[in-house]
Order: C-alpha cells, then structure tokens, then sequence
C-alpha cells in the first residue's frame, strides 16, 4: 500500500492475518429436519383454512428454521494476528495469545467429563452440543478471575497449533 499524507486516505489499521478460521455449522440433516416440520405445521393451517390467506402459513414459517439455523451457526473461532500480537477470538469474546498458558485438545471421549464434574464454574465455556470434540484453552493472566476457556471446535489440533 503507498504511503501518503492525506488522512482521509491513510491507513490507521495495520494488517491482520488469519491464522485459524472455523465456523460451527450446524449439521445439514438439522437444516432439513428445522424445514421439514415447519412445512408440515404450514400444511396442517393449509389443510383448515382453505384459500389464499391459506399460503400466508407458508410464508411465515419456513424462513423461522432457516434464520434459526443460520443463527445457532453464527459462532466463528478465529485466530488473528494484527501488527505481530496474536488474538484469539471465539464468538464475540477474544483472548491474545500471550496471556496462554498452555493447550489441548480434548477428544469426544473426555468431552462429557470435561464439561461436567471437572468443570470449573468460572470457566467461559462455548459449547455446541453438535460438534463432539473441544479444545483446553488455559490462562495466565493475574487480573482475570477466568481460569481457562472450553470451546467447541471440529479442528482442536489446528487451533492449538495456531495458538502455539
């Protein structure tokens, strides 16, 4: 990018890379099952109110499962790297890089321990029942009482090898 003195023309972010990028899809047979039933309540309403006002049922319940489905999918896991300081961010929350201890990633086997009697409640917990493996995410920072962070990711090994 040229360098120039204008400052409505100069660049007052610096460049950011993606290192990691995932986002939590729901599964597609969700997508199918969500469309299916809110067809089928549109055409119990069909069936008892003949007529035009009859497709309004239509109309009004198939987006319902499509912007649900779209909205339980909104979470993205990302790791940022901007102006050489790492970032990482789940959902709305972020975390740099240098206040990790440590990673892991936590198989489907060792989820339902993980999530349950070994949980920490001051633990920021992202959980999505539809993705089977996790990854540990321990912090060192002295001025968050949040000990670690447990997020859902399909991909644990290459987030945590993002994160080293």
């Amino acid at each position: 990018m040229p360098e120039t003195s204008r400052p409505d023309v100069a660049s007052t972010t610096p460049a950011s890379t993606t290192l990691y990028s995932e986002r939590l899809w729901l599964p597609v047979w969700w997508w199918a099952v969500g469309i299916a039933v809110a067809a089928l309540l549109a055409a119990e309403v069909h069936m008892g109110r003949p007529g035009l006002v009859s497709y309004l049922a239509y109309v009004v319940l198939l987006p319902i499962p499509i912007w649900l489905s779209f909205w339980l999918s909104r979470t993205r896991i990302e790791v940022i790297e901007t102006g050489g300081v790492k970032e990482l961010h789940v959902g709305r929350a972020h975390v740099p890089v240098g206040l990790i201890s440590r990673a892991a990633a936590i198989p489907a086997s060792a989820k339902s321990a993980a999530m349950g009697r070994q949980l920490d409640p001051a633990a920021f917990v992202q959980h999505r029942p539809w993705v089977k493996t996790m990854a540990l995410i321990v912090l060192d920072d002295p001025e968050d009482p949040t000990p670690y962070w447990l997020v859902s990711t399909r991909r644990a090994d290459d987030l945590v090898a993002a994160l080293k």
